[in-house]
């Protein structure tokens, strides 16, 4: 029998590369391995104030870029995090199993307090609750997520077991899974700093949106160094090694590999190749998302149809916990 992976995305602002190689093309990979829930995850979305028809937008244009970028809506259930009640239900249980030194540890809260100042909100305070329930309702073997999501599974899998202790095996342990290369992209401008969608210096992200001139410009002017050779060294060479882990990531080859492409090489090649790869993939990408947003039937039904999917699995999952807690259904 095939494991269970699940994964999700928040539907604010526009996805950058770092999205895209830490997330959305793993998922197509491993989509064919594994049974796959991909979620939009809107609740999440809402810890910060959004406007709600950008919000409802955006989440039906992440949903067409899960496609867009090769996730198959007849493999993996992809849907709306808010189109199936049970997400919210759990996490009043987790909830209750959940302790607020926990919590309160998170790095996260702590990141988006201090930038939200004026809105430090309980939503914000329990966000790993409701990410713990999103994953432990399909009981995922396996949740494919970048480097910063670690603390969280790490909770995840505490509260899961705790819970476990008490009532028996109702939860299955996930693991967590990150690419062997793009799990972690970082800036341009700042290649010490995770690449961000929110950054106000538009040259340090690529978003998945940009046109082939705005990539070459923007890799063009990638932080790198005055030594002039191409090879791989996190913490003396951030910006060489960066463009090297899109370059490999895209490419589909190890670093190692990736670094004989260039040997000899300056940077001026490096950057042209580097450009082009991008180009060309995140290319074929826009034009499939351009087909997508032609057709917002087509979208609608995909999502109702795999939200009534995930709603049956969440069911029998919701089932167990109410039996166990005492709840009636």
């Amino acid at each position: 029998m095939k494991k269970t992976i699940f994964s999700g995305i928040q539907p604010s602002g526009i996805l950058t590369i770092g999205n895209y190689l830490g997330a959305l093309k793993n998922w197509s990979t491993l989509q064919d391995d594994y049974n796959s829930v991909f979620c939009v995850v809107d609740m999440h979305a809402i810890t910060v104030r959004i406007d709600p028809k950008e919000l409802m937008q955006n989440t039906k244009n992440i949903i067409a870029l899960y496609i867009a970028t090769g996730i198959s809506p007849e493999k993996s259930v992809i849907y709306a995090q808010s189109q199936v009640s049970a997400h919210t239900q759990l996490a009043w249980i987790l909830n209750c199993y959940a302790y607020m030194g926990e919590l309160n540890r998170m790095t996260q809260f702590k990141e988006k307090s201090q930038k939200h100042a004026t809105n430090i909100n309980v939503g914000l305070f329990t966000y790993p609750t409701l990410m713990a329930a999103d994953i432990l309702l399909f009981n995922a073997d396996l949740v494919p997520v970048g480097e910063d999501q670690r603390q969280h599974i790490e909770l995840t899998r505490e509260i899961a077991a705790r819970f476990n202790a008490l009532y028996g095996d109702i939860f299955t342990i996930p693991d967590i899974s990150t690419p062997k290369t793009g799990a972690k992209i970082m800036g341009l401008q700042t290649p010490t700093k995770k690449m961000s969608k929110s950054n106000e210096d538009l040259n340090d992200t690529i978003f998945l949106a940009d046109t082939p001139d705005v990539i070459v410009k923007k890799i063009k002017r990638a932080v790198t160094d005055s030594e002039a050779h191409v090879y791989f060294d996190q913490e003396n060479k951030p910006g060489v090694s960066n463009l090297l882990t899109i370059y490999a990531s895209i490419t589909n080859k190890s670093i190692a590999d990736s670094v004989k492409d260039f040997e000899g090489k300056n940077y001026g090649f490096f950057k042209d190749a580097v450009s082009q790869v991008v180009k060309d993939d995140l290319e074929k990408i826009q034009n499939e998302y351009n087909k997508l947003q032609s057709d917002s039937a087509y979208i609608d039904t995909i999502m109702k149809e795999n939200a009534a999917k995930a709603a049956t699995l969440a069911e029998k999952t919701m089932a167990s916990v109410y039996d166990a807690v005492g709840l009636l259904l």
